[in-house]
């Protein structure tokens, strides 16, 4: 395994980068995909974000200073992505965001690649209610356990207005699915 130091150098070196890419994308691929898809809720549409990101960290690798971890960096990318897709979407559709978010979550049941029962289906109705920053925070603080540190780094805030994010979103979360 690479520490990530070396993975920077390999990635930045012409003669060592494809076989560091290779091992970026292998170690980086499946926990990428899943911050995706939590954005997005679709399969086929994560899987275009994905590649799109490994592309834009393949392209900007040596812009790369280091500032924060790599993984944070990449993490900013998918999610900037994420974000820009779901508007390019949702302006292409002639709809609202929030309509546009709504519908995703209508069709998780009839996404084939959906495994949660009908009460993560209801977790991500309530989900989706969620303002953007409340329901990044969320998704990577209870699905990918991050860090308040870590989301810091990735959403470039602090981590006083994290942890506050975050407890709205679980206040707003029970409230809904009380009442649902």
């Amino acid at each position: 395994m690479f520490s990530e130091e070396t993975l920077i150098q390999e990635l930045k070196s012409k003669d060592t980068q494809a076989k560091a890419f290779e091992v970026l994308v292998n170690t980086y691929k499946e926990r990428l995909y899943w911050h995706i898809r939590r954005i997005v809720l679709n399969h086929n549409d994560t899987d275009d974000i994905l590649q799109n990101t490994f592309i834009k960290i393949y392209k900007n690798i040596n812009s790369f200073k280091g500032e924060s971890r790599l993984f944070s960096w990449m993490y900013r990318i998918a999610t900037n992505e994420s974000l820009s897709f779901l508007k390019q979407k949702s302006k292409k559709l002639g709809v609202s965001h929030i309509d546009h978010q709504e519908r995703m979550v209508n069709n998780l049941q009839a996404d084939v690649y959906f495994e949660g029962d009908t009460i993560q289906l209801e977790l991500q109705k309530a989900i989706a209610t969620l303002p953007e920053k409340q329901k990044l925070v969320f998704n990577m603080k209870y699905y990918q356990e991050l860090k308040y540190e870590e989301i810091s780094e990735i959403l470039e805030t602090s981590v006083g207005g994290l942890k506050a994010s975050y407890h709205l979103a679980v206040k707003k979360i029970e409230g809904y699915l009380k009442e649902n």
